[in-house]
């Protein structure tokens, strides 16, 4: 067994140390695990990986809530086995997705800053009874030091019967100190966060716990299985420009200081591009409140660009995970991760001001986005914290390429085949055409709008043909649609694998 007594700084918790193997013994079939991991970062990976294995021959299931998406190892594992009942609040497995699509794993797709509190009151089918964190190490007074993500790991651990802790010895223990962990009291006893500024401290640096709470503590020696950043290609570097271009303007017009407003990107290729673009722009000083802090945000750092980040999880590329372990005694000054309801907080996010930028699978004429279903019926991965931050931010972007399938699909249609954000959430469009600013304007005018600056050459006079012949079937109606066509480009590519008329 890997030797973690020195990490264990309480003693009389070093008489819980056990195998992987006896801390999964705890967990019963229905159960629901609460565990650590905001994407693949800082979740639990050998109990999960014992569980599976004990799934195999008992052949049971538990329920999985998680901060976000997690590891191979965990979400993974289990899915492989048939161990997943129900799965909840966001994933990226392709096991998972598979399991989703095929209806054997319920899945239940939820904004990450209702998670916490919804899961403290019940409203997920119980509370939790098991929380398993990983931990780099558990203080003298017996609180637990996490890792490169928070998530919901410091309300699984106030709310569960049982708390298991993954003592990871991969994960460096100068992340000690990077944490700010803050639980609100829950309504009507709710105070407001009192966070003005991204540095803001406001909690503890570790997550309060306590020896009596922590049932069974288990070392580790996985390291988080981050993934790779696709290439920056034209098209990322084209919305990079435009963005940088939108934002000049808008400091020019008075509406936005020199430094900007906090930023928020979402996970990803596209999103981390798009941030990766700020190096070369003439923006300074500037302060970053997200959920995910990903390669781009070390090269703002880097680049002298960016005075803080605070986020809830350290998504870097594999090649950005070992350049910030290599750089942490630098990184760990500018860099604070706080819980996902916190990190994800609406009310945060409107008082500081946030500039939200995120993707999109599909966007309408209209100003509606779909960001979470492939042809309205497939669950990609889940709508995250896109929510959070698009309706209560000071400005919201979202961003995606104008085709897809080598053409064969636009990725902006006459109607969403699926609304996760309406109209009236977003300001701002961006494609590699161009920008579509939506502020101030009527449903017709935004159609146009859509259709001139983003959408396709290939499919712009299909897009303005179809909006001309809704105006006039509907007499100039306010929001102007053919119902018997207004989802028939998806039915087309269903059919004919392009959304092209023939």
């Amino acid at each position: 067994m890997i030797n973690i007594t020195d990490r264990v700084r309480n003693v009389a918790l070093r008489s819980k140390i056990v195998s992987a193997e006896e801390a999964a013994a705890a967990i019963k079939p229905g159960m629901n695990i609460g565990t650590s991991g905001f994407t693949p970062a800082g979740y639990p990976k050998a109990v999960p990986l014992a569980l599976a294995e004990r799934i195999k021959k008992e052949k049971f299931q538990i329920n999985l809530w998680t901060g976000a998406s997690v590891g191979k190892e965990l979400d993974g594992a289990l899915a492989e086995v048939g161990g997943i009942q129900k799965r909840l609040p966001y994933q990226t497995n392709d096991a998972i997705r598979k399991g989703i699509n095929s209806g054997a794993i319920q899945y239940v797709d939820l904004h990450l800053s209702h998670v916490a509190q919804m899961s403290r009151y019940g409203f997920l089918g119980g509370k939790v009874d098991v929380a398993i964190v990983e931990a780099c190490a558990i203080t003298e007074e017996g609180h637990i030091i996490p890792t490169t993500s928070l998530g919901n790991s410091a309300s699984f651990v106030q709310s569960a019967d049982i708390v298991i802790v993954e003592i990871n010895t991969s994960q460096p223990m100068e992340l000690e100190g990077m944490h700010d962990v803050y639980i609100p009291l829950d309504p009507p006893n709710r105070q407001p966060v009192p966070i003005v500024k991204a540095n803001d401290r406001i909690g503890t640096p570790y997550i309060p716990c306590g020896p009596d709470k922590i049932t069974y503590i288990v070392p580790c020696d996985i390291p988080d299985a981050v993934r790779p950043l696709a290439a920056i290609d034209d098209d990322a570097k084209a919305m990079s420009g435009h963005l940088i271009d939108f934002l000049n303007n808008e400091i020019k017009q008075g509406r936005m200081p020199k430094n900007l407003l906090p930023l928020q990107s979402g996970v990803g290729s596209v999103a981390n591009a798009v941030v990766c673009g700020l190096v070369d722009s003439p923006f300074q000083n500037l302060s970053v409140f997200t959920e995910v802090i990903q390669d781009g945000m070390f090269d703002l750092i880097d680049a002298g660009k960016l005075d803080f980040a605070s986020g809830t999880s350290l998504t870097p590329s594999p090649d950005g995970l070992k350049r910030f372990y290599a750089g942490i005694g630098e990184y760990r000054k500018k860099i604070l991760l706080r819980p996902q309801e916190i990190a994800n907080s609406p009310e945060t996010a409107r008082r500081l001001g946030i500039i939200a930028m995120n993707t999109a699978i599909e966007f309408d004429i209209f100003g509606h986005v779909n960001s979470t279903h492939i042809m309205g019926s497939k669950m990609m991965n889940g709508i995250g914290g896109s929510g959070d931050f698009a309706r209560n931010g000071y400005l919201t972007f979202f961003f995606t390429n104008s085709i897809a399938k080598n053409g064969d699909i636009s990725s902006i249609v006459p109607m969403c085949s699926h609304f996760d954000h309406t109209e009236h959430d977003v300001d701002v469009f961006v494609t590699e055409r161009g920008v579509a600013d939506v502020r101030g304007l009527s449903p017709k005018e935004r159609a146009q709008v859509i259709i001139d600056k983003c959408a396709h050459p290939d499919y712009q006079p299909m897009l303005q043909d179809y909006l001309d012949r809704a105006i006039k079937a509907t007499k100039n109606a306010h929001t102007p649609h053919i119902l018997s066509e207004a989802l028939s480009w998806h039915v087309r590519f269903l059919e004919t694998g392009s959304m092209k008329s023939k």
